[in-house]
Order: C-alpha cells, then structure tokens, then sequence
C-alpha cells in the first residue's frame, strides 16, 4: 500500500486532523492537503504515480523538424547512402538551416521507431587509427565482387569484379573501374593511369593479392609487374597482414559504401558498362557533394584531396634486390623459363643441354644457369626485361664447327660430336665416356635416332637424320679406338659385327651378354 492511500485513510475515515497525520508519517501539511484535494476530484487515480515531464519545454524541436529527420532518414536508406545522425546533422545544416544535435537527432529516431536493435560492437577506441598526412603519401587499393542482373531466371548472374585506387589521407576515389575479371596487367595499366592524372604516390597499401604482390606465391615467380614498377620509380609498397582486412581497412568500407548504393539502385547493371556508369556516378557524389564523416569538419574527399600539397616518391630502392634459387629443367628445344615483372622470358642455353636438370641463380636481373648433376655452369647474363628470348648470341642457321671438333661424316648422315671442355667459352673437345654411352644404350636404350640420343643427355648433334647409319656407327666406335691410341682398324671383330647392316642386335643376339662387355 502506498503511503499516499495511508494518509488519506487516515484522515477520511479514521477523522484524524491533518497536523497529526503529517506528524505521525512524516510528510508536509501542503502535500497532504494537495492530495486531499486530487483525491475529492479523481478519486482512486490520485493514488497513481503521476509523470514528472514538465509541462514546457523551450529546447525540444518542433514536429516539422521531426518530419524532416524522418523524411531524411527515409531518402537516404533509399539511396544506399549513409543515414546516421551525423550524416542528418549534416544536411540539416547544409541544406535546410537547422541546427539540431546528434544526440536529439538519435532520440528522435529510437522514438519513431527507425532504429534496429543490434548487437554490441567493438569499441572504436579499440582500435588503432592511422591516417597519412598529406596527400598521395599511401594509396590503398583493393578490389571487390558484384554481380549483375544479365541472368534473372537463374537468380544469379555474371560475377564482376571492381577495383579502387584511395588516397589515405582525403578518402578521394582516384580510381574506380569495373572488369569481368581483374589480372596484374590491368592493376598496373589502373596504376600508371591514375598516376599520370594524380601524380605519383609515396607509397601504396594493399593486401597479397597475387595481382599486388607475389610474396607469397613461393618463391617461383618472382617480382610481379607492380612490384617491378613501383621498384622502377622508388615508391615504398606495403601489405597487410594475412587476415588482417582492418589494416586497409579505408578502402574496405569504400567498398561497403559503394556496393550499399549500388544494391539500393532501382535499375541494376546487366552488362559491364551500365556497371560502369553506375560506379561513375557514385564516385562524383562522394567525392564531391557527400560528406565525410572522418574528416574535419566533415568536409568531402574533394576539398581535402585538393587544399593541401602533395606528397611523391622519396625512398631509394635501387639496392633492392630479389635473390632466388630456382630447379628447371631444360626443354628439347634447349630452352628454359624464367617469370620476371609479371612476364615469362625465355632462355637460350643450347639444344646440346636438352632435359638437363639445372639450377638457376637469380640476382635481380643477374642470371647464372648451372648443371644441377655436375655444377658445370651453362650459361650466365643479364636479362633484358623488353625481349621475350633471350638468344645465346650464336649466329642464325646450323651450328658452325667450332675449333676443337671432331667431325665424323658418312656418304649422307652427318653427325658432330663434341662437348664443353668447361673452359674458354666456345671450346669444345671429344668426348672420352661417348664410346660407353654408345654401347649401353644399344642395349638398353630405345631405337637410334636423334630424338633418342637427346633424350639420354648425350652430347651428340644430330641434323637430318632419321635413323644412324652403318657410317655413323663406324664413326661412333672409330672415335672410341682414337681415344684409346688403336687405329680405326684396331678394333675387335665384334665391333664390325655390331654395324653389320646399320642397326640394332636382335633380341636373341642381346641376350648374348659376352660380346657386349
């Protein structure tokens, strides 16, 4: 029981005087005669609290301020723009002269229902801001999906890809394109065009993308076009953190803002170019007319992007340098490959190395090729970025006999053995283990031609011919009796069996192992 219905018992049905009453409970003769009062008109309700709202009050906003929010509110959320009190402070101010605070504005809002419950977030002083200070001293850059409406029926249509150039400083849009598909030429084609309009950044900040940096593609790669520009013009380039998306985390709620508008549009993209119109749109509306909210005075990216000097390259990175140790294996063409800036170049090291397994040691643009069995060093340059081959320097046509050859013809199979004596460049001597060589893989080998021989690593170049003939073989075991001290007439009779009619032993003459030893 309230004590208000305990006085007024007191006193109307026991008949006890106010001052006694006032006395014994402990409350002012004016509020008993005041509820005494309310009691006579209203009865029973006297007993319920009353509000305590004052009755005026010259501070609150009138209703058609209230409208206004509303109606802000409302147009805003259609436009897939940002509709916070902030933002409906601004346009308040800017467009209709009313000054009216966030927090009224908020109130305002939770009162008329227009504000959905979530859950608690992360404090913003949890995190760590970082701005830069002028502009073009970082860049962020990202890329994001959306799709478009090309394919109704099956509710999902073409994906598309959108790539962003931001500065850190002002939040200005320098770059917003769409693609089908995003490649690490077309980052770097964004890059130089934004650059010849905006001039050049200190440095830029992204995440490892393949299309941004190739750290992380292990080790094989190398520099990707992007990194070899920014290398080129001395522009600092930083990455965050794997799962880290808060470090670029500007050009991530650019993203969030751009792909919010683009949804709320009544008419969406079927093909890439009404995407593209879309973006531009968006773009001149955020740079120029809307506001910023993480920037003074809530200025736009324009203003802040042009009112201040601007930054440009300033670090040394002509020292940098891209180690790498890389395993290949040399093509039946004598060729072997090497990716750099984004670009795969080719290597001539000699069709007398064919499918020779060789290491490659990668110093920038410095390159030595060495045999990864015997550590013989093939080759050593210095690439040429602008050419896709890169020749040995030897002159076109048939390889021309060097000094030092020995050269063994027949009436129509010529055939040239020769191998590097590891000196002088272009010195060549026979070679002392080929006799061997010939003897096993006559018996263990495939059929003689020259794909064969090249396939067994053999230092032997073979032009024209399909298969070796009596005179080549002849050749081939004349060379070993030379380089024992016997004359070509030396030899066994075995020797002389073997190139009876020009080819291969029998399989039941293979089987006789004495013969061959």
């Amino acid at each position: 029981m309230s004590k208000a219905r305990l006085v007024i018992t007191a006193i109307e049905i026991e008949g006890r005087k106010v001052a006694e009453v006032a006395g014994t409970y402990g409350v002012s003769r004016s509020w008993i005669y005041e509820l005494l009062a309310r009691y006579r008109v209203e009865g029973d309700r006297a007993f319920e609290p009353r509000s305590r709202r004052p009755r005026t009050s010259p501070s609150a906003i009138v209703p058609t301020t209230i409208d206004l929010i509303v109606l802000l509110r409302k147009q805003l959320t259609e436009d897939g723009m940002d509709a916070g009190p902030e933002t409906i402070a601004w346009h308040l101010q800017h467009h209709h002269r009313v000054r009216v605070s966030t927090s009224t504005i908020a109130r305002t809002l939770t009162r008329q229902g227009l504000v959905a419950p979530e859950p608690k977030k992360r404090p913003k002083a949890s995190y760590i801001r970082f701005a830069a200070e002028q502009p073009n001293e970082t860049w962020q850059s990202d890329f994001t999906h959306y799709r478009l409406s090309d394919n109704p029926i099956a509710g999902a249509g073409t994906d598309t890809e959108i790539l962003t150039w931001l500065d850190d400083h002002s939040r200005y849009a320098l770059h917003v394109s769409a693609h089908l598909r995003i490649t690490g030429r077309i980052v770097l084609e964004s890059f130089r065009d934004t650059a010849a309009r905006h001039g050049y950044p200190a440095s830029i900040l992204s995440d490892n993308g393949m299309v941004y940096t190739a750290r992380f593609s292990g080790g094989r790669g190398g520099h990707n076009a992007l990194e070899t520009e920014l290398r080129r013009l001395n522009i600092t380039q930083k990455n965050s953190r794997p799962n880290h998306p808060t470090t670029c985390g500007k050009v991530e709620r650019f993203q969030q803002t751009l792909k919010k508008w683009l949804t709320a549009q009544p008419t969406q993209p079927t093909t890439a170019t009404q995407l593209q119109t879309l973006i531009d749109t968006f773009v001149e509306a955020y740079n120029t007319t809307r506001p910023h909210s993480s920037l003074p005075h809530r200025t736009t990216p324009a203003t802040a992007y042009n009112t201040r000097p601007k930054a440009g390259p300033s670090a040394e990175r002509t020292k940098d340098s891209h180690a790498r140790v890389l395993t290949d294996k040399v093509d039946p063409d004598g060729k072997v490959t090497l990716r750099h800036g984004g670009r795969m170049h080719h290597i001539g090291v000699g069709a007398e190395h064919a499918r020779t397994q060789v290491l490659k040691l990668v110093d920038g643009l410095h390159i030595r090729i060495i045999n990864a069995a015997t550590g013989e060093l093939l080759r050593e340059l210095t690439l040429d970025p602008t050419k896709n081959y890169q020749p040995l320097g030897r002159p076109p046509g048939p390889n021309q006999k060097p000094e030092g050859r020995t050269q063994i013809l027949g009436p129509a199979c010529p055939v040239s053995l020769e191998r590097s004596s590891g000196g002088a460049k272009g010195t060549r001597t026979p070679n002392p283990l080929l006799a061997k060589q010939v003897r096993y893989q006559l018996r263990h080998g495939p059929r003689w031609s020259p794909r064969g021989i090249r396939a067994a690593r053999w230092p032997v170049s073979l032009r024209g011919v399909g298969r070796l003939c009596p005179e080549v073989l002849l050749g081939l075991l004349s060379l070993e009796l030379l380089l024992q001290g016997r004359g070509a007439d030396g030899g066994r009779d075995e020797d002389q069996d073997l190139l009876h009619g020009g080819r291969l032993p029998s399989k039941r003459n293979r089987g006789d192992r004495d013969w061959w030893a």
